[in-house]
């Protein structure tokens, strides 16, 4: 059975830690391991995930006194894949907007393409007091990431396709006219431009966040059980989204060994409001069917990637591209391609543009 969309359903697929269950929670050593980055980064494009996050906070969980930031681990990720997605967290808060959104657009170069950017804004006391600044309420987060997203975009905008002609007869690597100052002024922050690094391969990267974010590609929607993920999917449309993924918890039976059994030999796995699914395969992939009908994708959070993220590449996503359609991606897919989102033209030619007409 075909979606009744045109738009791909996406399985991202969370790649922090070592899993979502506190008890598969990562050493200190694994935080920075950069071989089984690799290897996980690898599997999940091997088993045909759409895209891979990567979480992150302003600081390190307790009981780690070391990490790499997400945007690190994406673009060590990077050079190990060719298909499979990279989107990382990289907060607002405490940030400098200009390095944001250079550095995700080198992510988007190392990548050819494939980068997105999960927008977070965390102000607790105890960041602030890390950070040597006062918390921020959360209408001035908010706003604080409507901001970092804004200039985020102008920037990555603020060099045109052809601004690098790269001639050697006149020695002449860039044309200038074709490079523009954003001119940004914020609440807290202002950016004049242009950007360091050329306009990335998708233009602009893709870009997710919670619901009711400005200037979003995705949203980002929560709910136990599938009639609340429907509305605060509609609800997320309204608000102008253009795409909707839910948040998913799943914990497989795996190797023999039951979902319940596995759970409870793992302990404990507190709810915070997202549904889950504790149970086998052909089940995940009745849910994510019927999750379809309402949001174009989900973001799968499982209890082990060591053990659940098998199993999920073995049995739910063939389930899911015989049940609705499901396509990976491909080498040479953008992530845009992978989402059905066109690649945009820089505002500052479409303005020349439409001057010239």
């Amino acid at each position: 059975m075909a979606r009744m969309s045109d738009t791909p359903f996406v399985v991202a697929l969370e790649l922090d830690a070592d899993g979502a269950h506190p008890a598969a929670s990562a050493t200190p050593s694994g935080a920075l391991s950069a071989r089984r980055l690799a290897t996980r980064a690898a599997g999940a494009e091997r088993w045909g995930f759409t895209a891979a996050t990567f979480d992150d906070s302003p600081l390190p969980a307790a009981g780690n006194t070391a990490r790499l930031d997400a945007v690190q681990r994406a673009a060590f990720a990077a050079p190990v894949t060719s298909a499979i997605g990279l989107i990382p967290v990289a907060h607002v808060a405490y940030s400098e907007p200009f390095h944001v959104a250079t550095q995700l657009a080198s992510l988007d170069w190392a990548s050819n393409g494939r980068a997105g950017w999960i927008a977070a804004a965390s102000g607790t006391a105890r960041e602030a007091a890390a950070y040597g600044r006062e918390a921020i309420a959360d209408d001035e987060l908010r706003r604080e990431r409507d901001d970092v997203i804004e200039v985020a975009r102008r920037l990555w905008d603020s060099w045109e396709d052809d601004a690098v002609i790269q001639d050697v007869a006149t020695g002449r690597y860039l044309d200038a006219d074709r490079l523009h100052y954003v001119d940004f002024e914020g609440e807290s922050f202002s950016v004049k431009g242009p950007l360091i690094t050329p306009r990335p391969p998708q233009g602009q990267l893709v870009v997710v966040a919670s619901a009711g974010t400005a200037g979003a590609d995705v949203a980002l929607v929560e709910g136990a059980d599938i009639a609340a993920i429907a509305d605060a999917a509609s609800r997320a449309r309204a608000a102008g989204a253009p795409l909707v993924w839910a948040e998913v918890e799943v914990l497989l039976g795996a190797r023999g060994v039951p979902a319940a059994q596995r759970l409870e030999t793992l302990g404990a796995w507190p709810q915070n409001g997202r549904i889950r699914h504790v149970g086998d395969a052909p089940g995940l992939v009745a849910l994510l069917a019927e999750l379809s009908a309402s949001v174009d994708g989900v973001r799968v959070h499982v209890a082990e990637l060591d053990v659940d993220l098998e199993e999920a590449g073995r049995a739910v996503l063939p389930g899911l591209r015989e049940r609705i359609g499901f396509r990976s991606p491909r080498p040479g897919d953008t992530l845009r391609d992978a989402l059905g989102l066109e690649r945009p033209l820089s505002r500052y030619a479409a303005s020349a543009v439409k001057e010239f007409a």
